[in-house]
């Protein structure tokens, strides 16, 4: 905050673990975070959804500063390929978590972001059609989507039933399909709200590149303005790519 930075993104490898040895956590740390003067955005990193508690949403919901954009790691929207992946958590309990960050926050406030890999070992077509449909079911602004990389020295390397490296592009090209279509709806059901924006890099003296705080991106007109400002704004037509606005 002191050289100018007015958003901060609070990162780990498993963030929502902070704390968890010293008897403090991830709330207690945005809630100090946002009390440091000039700080006027918190934006979380990838959050593992079977850590996130009640009370972490519950204190979260409750600061203004913090960005209401949320990282979820998901990785296959099929039961049974997180079975596989050895992941901790199920599709039920993943979009409970989701469900609980919406009310909390507003089901129009807030946004969800994860990754999803295609095409890991012994995942099936019926189980990839089982993906897709539960990935756009929980109509996530964007979506990291990435073929499964054979890696050796990871136990999945050696499983068996592997997905031949046609088939991973393939799903790859329709699950990025399905996640682009939902994130193009959710950019023109914006359209006409009031928000704020970051402005980032410039691409003229008055055209500028930044996100919301819901993490949608945005080209804004802002003349008089400069980088690192926060405007508000009237969001405006998606072009595929960002939503165009015009700051107020």
């Amino acid at each position: 905050a002191a050289s100018g930075y007015c958003e901060v993104v609070l990162t780990a490898i498993s963030l929502p673990s902070y704390g968890k040895d010293t008897g403090t956590g991830l709330a207690e740390l945005v809630e100090h975070a946002a009390a440091v003067a000039g700080i006027e955005r918190i934006r979380l990193g990838s959050l593992d959804p079977d850590m996130l508690t009640d009370d972490d949403i519950h204190r979260l919901a409750a600061v203004p500063k913090l960005c209401p954009q949320f990282h979820l790691s998901l990785q296959s929207g099929s039961s049974k390929t997180l079975r596989a992946m050895r992941r901790p958590y199920t599709t039920e309990q993943y979009a409970a978590v989701a469900a609980k960050l919406r009310e909390a926050f507003g089901e129009e406030n807030v946004s969800i972001t994860t990754d999803v890999i295609v095409g890991f070992p012994g995942e099936t077509e019926q189980d990839f059609e089982d993906s897709m449909a539960f990935v756009a079911g929980q109509r996530f602004l964007k979506v990291h989507v990435f073929p499964y990389s054979r890696r050796e020295g990871t136990p999945a390397f050696d499983f068996p039933n592997q997905v031949p490296e046609h088939e991973k592009e393939s799903r790859s090209r329709r699950m990025t399909a399905a996640v682009e279509k939902v994130r193009a709806e959710l950019a023109h059901a914006a359209q006409g709200r009031t928000a704020q924006v970051l402005l980032e890099t410039p691409l003229s003296s008055t055209l500028f590149t930044g996100y919301t705080k819901q993490y949608l991106p945005v080209v804004v007109s802002a003349p008089g303005h400069k980088s690192g400002e926060i405007v508000t704004v009237t969001l405006g037509e998606w072009d595929g790519k960002r939503c165009r606005a015009q700051a107020q």
